[in-house]
């Protein structure tokens, strides 16, 4: 196998196994612009990014139809330049970034689509919103305070640990959470 068809064929590989509904985000992260070429010409049209100077160096010599998604950490000081160009921020995991993406929004006349990161994890290293904090931001939304955010679910980091009944619960209490907003707060579109 030639290295050049290497991506296209796990690309190929890995999209053949997904479901009906799910989208495969490339995280491009670390990886140089021929290699994301490679899997955007077999195909692979969104890529995750979590370092803002790397995301916009890739958006500005990359095709223009590329949905990025800001994946790691977002700091609020950071905002102007992911904001911008990406379709999706995952893990909004502060009531200040979350004002702050709406702040940006409402400046830029741009409705931003975020998931929102609860913190279940047994590590205080991991960031996230409590339950309470959830609820809170729940309850503001339905009274309309974030209207240029658009919340597409939640996303979550499991414990960091080989024990797989501790990995499972916390992605149980993920499920839990999720399925308890989504049918009332999370949109599709």
């Amino acid at each position: 196998m030639k290295a050049d068809n290497k991506i296209a064929e796990q690309i190929k590989e890995i999209s053949d196994t997904l479901p009906c509904g799910v989208t495969l985000i490339a995280v491009s992260k670390y990886h140089p612009v021929e290699a994301i070429i490679q899997a955007y010409e077999a195909g692979q049209k969104e890529f995750g990014e979590s370092k803002a100077q790397d995301l916009v160096k890739k958006h500005e010599c990359l095709p223009d139809d590329i949905k990025w998604h800001f994946i790691g950490h977002l700091q609020t000081n950071k905002l102007k330049m992911v904001l911008p160009y990406v379709s999706l921020v995952q893990s909004v995991d502060s009531f200040r970034l979350l004002e702050a993406i709406n702040a940006w929004g409402e400046a830029n006349n741009k409705v931003l689509s975020v998931l929102l990161e609860p913190h279940v994890a047994a590590e205080d290293t991991k960031q996230g919103f409590s339950p309470d904090e959830l609820s809170d931001i729940f309850v503001k939304a339905s009274a309309g305070q974030f209207p240029c955010v658009r919340f597409k679910g939640i996303m979550g980091m499991a414990t960091f640990t080989d024990d797989e009944s501790v990995i499972r619960a916390d992605f149980a209490a993920l499920r839990e959470i999720y399925d308890g907003a989504r049918s009332v707060f999370f949109t599709d579109s």
